[in-house]
């Protein structure tokens, strides 16, 4: 079998509701059934792997998914923008750059979305 042209990680991990960032969980795995459904509609189902992700460690964005090769992250996706993403991402090449997320938010503890720290 040849190597897969794209991964889409999907992060699904939960967290209890008092924690103290948000959880991608229940909305990320609705996203991945979505992802799965549309690979396979577009005819990338040989050649794109959907796979459900642990913490991608980017909360405040969430539900957060990343595609490799690329390293292009997309955050607050919901389920009507995965049509997009498949599409013009994963067919045409061309990142969604609405729901592309800033490298300035990426891996920092100065983005906006984040809550400030005491």
């Amino acid at each position: 079998m040849p190597k897969f042209k794209h991964h889409v990680f999907i992060c699904t991990n939960e967290r209890d509701d008092s924690a103290a960032r948000p959880s991608c969980g229940k909305k990320g795995s609705k996203l991945k059934d979505a992802f799965k459904d549309a690979i396979k509609d577009a005819g990338l189902k040989h050649s794109v792997r959907a796979n459900t992700s642990a913490c991608l460690d980017q909360c405040e964005h969430g539900p957060t998914i990343v595609v490799y090769p690329e390293a292009v992250w997309y955050g607050f996706v919901k389920i009507d923008d995965v049509q997009e993403i498949v599409s013009e991402h994963l067919l045409k090449g061309n990142p969604v750059m609405r729901l592309q997320l800033a490298d300035s938010c990426l891996n920092t503890d100065h983005c906006p979305h984040q809550k400030k720290k005491k």
